[in-house]
């Protein structure tokens, strides 16, 4: 897979200790982080990968931030994005079987090495399982031209 990973200021050291997971996986991967420890906006990050998801020069996305909740809201307001933040294996595939995640967001602090390497590769190698989830992943899409359409307080 090509894969695009990001990190605001709080997250490069596990982007860079990813990026070799992802690599030795045999990955392609897109290194779209920060690369010191000055601040920067974590949506601008958020914005550049998943862009490249929307767009589809990438696969799928990875984000890095102290949560991971922030890169997640703004990952989602790109069209075709489905982001969010996994905190275990469980919440890994079944973000993959029933809601088809194409970024993931992890904190870069509130959960160790050996649990973001086994997110990782539990959302990389678990399939979407499509049927009645597909369906529901469609809704999910035609929500982003209803909202993009309806009048504003209605």
């Amino acid at each position: 897979m090509r894969i695009a990973i990001g990190s605001d200021h709080r997250g490069v050291a596990a982007r860079k200790r990813l990026i070799g997971l992802l690599e030795r996986m045999g990955h392609e991967v897109i290194d779209c982080g920060s690369d010191g420890d000055q601040a920067v906006d974590y949506p601008d990050i958020a914005a550049d990968v998943a862009r490249r998801v929307s767009n589809a020069t990438v696969d799928r996305g990875i984000l890095l931030c102290c949560t991971g909740v922030g890169m997640a809201i703004a990952a989602n307001k790109l069209p075709g994005v489905r982001a969010a933040t996994c905190h275990d294996e469980v919440t890994a595939e079944m973000s993959r079987r029933h809601n088809d995640l194409n970024v993931l967001s992890l904190s870069a602090e509130l959960i160790g090495p050996e649990v973001q390497d086994k997110i990782i590769r539990t959302w990389l190698s678990t399939p979407f399982e499509g049927g009645r989830h597909a369906r529901r992943v469609a809704k999910i899409a035609a929500l982003e031209t209803a909202c993009k359409d309806a009048p504003a307080g209605g």
